[in-house]
């Protein structure tokens, strides 16, 4: 009788790792810059968390997490824990809250797959190039907006800042909105200019804001 032989000898795939083609046999050929969201099981919260990840070794993370309280504390936490570790270190530890476990199983799977966000760039995302090093002011977006359907729709949060003011056209559309750029007014406070000075000058608008007939506050006005 003849046995036939198992195809063997031509390794794993090769992924895409900062501009590099690379058959992944060991955790330490890992590396890339990818994002993994995650969320509990009663779905009172979620975590979006970023890994910034050479040869295997986690060097920067971002934790973000909205909703339940009580995952500010765990983030907290978890970015005390995550630095230093190894991908499967950290697959494999308790990041105290359910929804950033979640999210590290998740970012587990786009970087052993291939399809970290630095895949095809070379040398990858430089350690230290997250928003608050760079200088800009910049710093991670939370959008929120509140809706109701007899009171309309809030902007509370936004990319650009918090939202101070909404302007509305003649059908009573949202066509822009003043905010305050937060990280701007928090360097010029550090830099001690005075507070209300400081709110003045991080101020700016967006969209049609000058075009607008009417103008709310939407912490405060009754849409």
């Amino acid at each position: 009788m003849s046995c036939p032989k198992n195809m063997t000898g031509f390794g794993p795939s090769p992924i895409p790792e900062e501009a590099q083609w690379v058959q992944a046999k060991d955790i330490t050929q890992i590396s890339g810059f990818s994002h993994g969201c995650g969320k509990c099981a009663p779905q009172q919260g979620t975590c979006k968390l970023t890994l910034n990840v050479k040869n295997g070794i986690i060097k920067e993370a971002l934790v973000e997490t909205i909703g339940c309280s009580g995952m500010t504390h765990s983030a907290a936490m978890a970015g005390e824990i995550l630095p230093g570790k190894t991908l499967l270190e950290a697959l494999n530890t308790d990041l105290v809250c359910d929804a950033i476990n979640d999210a590290m199983k998740n970012i587990f799977l786009q970087l052993v797959y291939g399809r970290s966000q630095s895949a095809f760039s070379e040398g990858g995302l430089a350690v230290g190039s997250a928003l608050e090093d760079l200088g800009k002011t910049l710093s991670s977006n939370v959008g929120t907006v509140f809706s109701q359907e007899g009171n309309g729709t809030r902007y509370l949060n936004l990319a650009e800042g918090y939202i101070t003011k909404q302007a509305l056209d003649e059908n009573g559309e949202i066509i822009g909105y003043e905010y305050v750029a937060v990280g701007s007014l928090m360097k010029m406070l550090g830099d001690g200019v005075d507070p209300r000075e400081a709110v003045i000058k991080a101020t700016k608008t967006y969209g049609r804001f000058a075009e607008g007939v009417t103008f709310i506050n939407p912490r405060r006005d009754n849409l």
